[in-house]
C-alpha cells in the first residue's frame, strides 16, 4: 500500500498550500527582519536565527498577493534548498497533513503548462483543496543566488 504524501500545510491568501514534510527544517514565528539593500523585492531580507543568517522571501510577494497583513499568525517556514536554509514568510502554517495518493491530482489537468512549474499536484482532503509546491522548483536559480549573496553581505558586515 502506498503510504499517504505528508505535508506541511500554510495558508498564503484563502489558499492552503503544502510542501513536503522532509524540505521543511522548522516553523517560527516572524522575528526582526534585518533589509538587504538593494534585495529584489519578494526578498524581505535576512534573519538570525540561533547563530544562523538566514534570507527571508515573502512567498505572498512572490505569488503576486498585492493586501499583504502582518499579524501574530504570520509564520517564517524554514526550508532546507541545497544545504542552505531559507525562510518563506507564509500567512500562517497550520498543520502537518496526510493526503492518500489515490486523493492527489496531477498540475495539468487544473493549471496551464508554464504556470506550474513548481505546482507538483493537487491534493483533496476532507472537502479542502491543497496546492502541493516544489520548493526548489518555486525559487529560480538566479532568484536563490541573491537570496544567498544577500545573506552573505549582512554575515560579513557583522
Amino acid at each position: 500500500m502506498e503510504k499517504d504524501l505528508q505535508v506541511v500545510g500554510f495558508r498564503i491568501g484563502n489558499e492552503t498550500y503544502g510542501v513536503r514534510i522532509g524540505a521543511v527544517r522548522e516553523i517560527v514565528r516572524v522575528p526582526e527582519i534585518t533589509a538587504v539593500p538593494s534585495a529584489p523585492d519578494t526578498i524581505e531580507g535576512v534573519i538570525n536565527l540561533r547563530g544562523k543568517i538566514i534570507p527571508v522571501m515573502d512567498l505572498r510577494k512572490r505569488f503576486g498577493l498585492t493586501e499583504i497583513t502582518t499579524d501574530k499568525k504570520n509564520r517564517i517556514l524554514v526550508v532546507e534548498l541545497d544545504n542552505k536554509l531559507l525562510g518563506l514568510i507564509v500567512n500562517s502554517a497550520s498543520e502537518v497533513l496526510k493526503i492518500p495518493p489515490s486523493e492527489i491530482e496531477a498540475p495539468g489537468s487544473v493549471f496551464a503548462d508554464g504556470e506550474s512549474g513548481y505546482v507538483t499536484g493537487v491534493g483533496k482532503l476532507k472537502g479542502r483543496l491543497i496546492i502541493l509546491l516544489d520548493i526548489s522548483k518555486l525559487l529560480h536559480r538566479p532568484e536563490l543566488k541573491r537570496l544567498e549573496e544577500a545573506a552573505e553581505t549582512v554575515a560579513t558586515a557583522k
